[in-house]
């Protein structure tokens, strides 16, 4: 199903996808997200690159609003509430100035969390020696 504005000389037609990548792209711009997980139904959580974004946003189209669910990867130590309302309203505002369409629900799961790398403990890092003369 796809988005329809119904103008006066005609309709304008969106694409499923075109909105789906939106809402992802606008998500992955907030700081602290790390990626974009496939969601509870893949049964498996994937970071994904942002040529994948499709696969963590779920639409609804509505007559002429939309409905998203974004599922989602954050860094570890990000405040989740305060991460997932940032979330909420670049998605919104990307849509809404973008399509004009009307965003009635940008709902978020988290579905895990990215820890950081630690430097490897048996090929530590070589210490600068200094030649002594």
């Amino acid at each position: 199903m796809e988005a329809i504005k119904k103008l006066e000389y005609g309709e304008i037609k969106i694409a499923d996808e075109v909105i789906i990548t939106i809402a992802g792209l606008a998500a992955t711009e907030v700081e602290g997200v790390c990626g974009m997980s496939g969601g509870l139904v893949d049964g498996i959580v994937e970071i994904l690159g942002k040529k994948s974004l499709s696969k963590g946003v779920k639409l609804e189209v509505l007559e002429e609003a939309v409905a998203i669910d974004l599922y989602l990867i954050v860094d570890y130590g990000v405040k989740i509430p305060d991460i997932a309302w940032k979330i909420q309203d670049n998605v919104k505002a990307a849509i809404e100035s973008m399509l004009g369409m009307k965003v009635v629900d940008v709902n978020i799961h988290i579905q895990g969390v990215n820890f950081p790398k630690e430097a490897s403990r048996d090929n530590p890092a070589p210490k600068s020696q200094k030649s002594q003369s």
